[in-house]
């Protein structure tokens, strides 16, 4: 699966191995990713696209403006993964 702007990944090997990540840009060999927190909106982390798992591409809010190209905040990004988390916790979120 090609990973798209706005997907929420997370990341298997590195210091980073099991955080939840936005994905902001993908050229089929790399993704650049983002939390809000270790990794900010303006400056993310340059990952290979094997060394993530693909969580779930969803309608939210700040899931459609990553897509559109429209501004993001980290604090957006922040709420927005300790949602999905609190979802997969609960057993709610489908994993891919």
């Amino acid at each position: 699966m090609e990973l798209q702007k706005g997907d929420v990944v997370r990341s298997l090997q590195g210091r980073d191995a099991g955080e939840l990540f936005f994905v902001t840009e993908s050229d089929g060999l790399y993704a650049l990713i983002a939390d809000g927190k270790g990794r900010r909106i303006e400056k993310p982390k340059k990952k290979k696209l094997k060394h993530l798992r693909f969580v779930e591409r969803s309608d939210e809010r700040t899931d459609m403006k990553l897509r559109a190209g429209e501004k993001v905040t980290n604090s957006e990004l922040r709420r927005a993964l300790a949602g999905k988390a609190g979802e997969e916790e609960k057993g709610g979120m489908h994993i891919g």
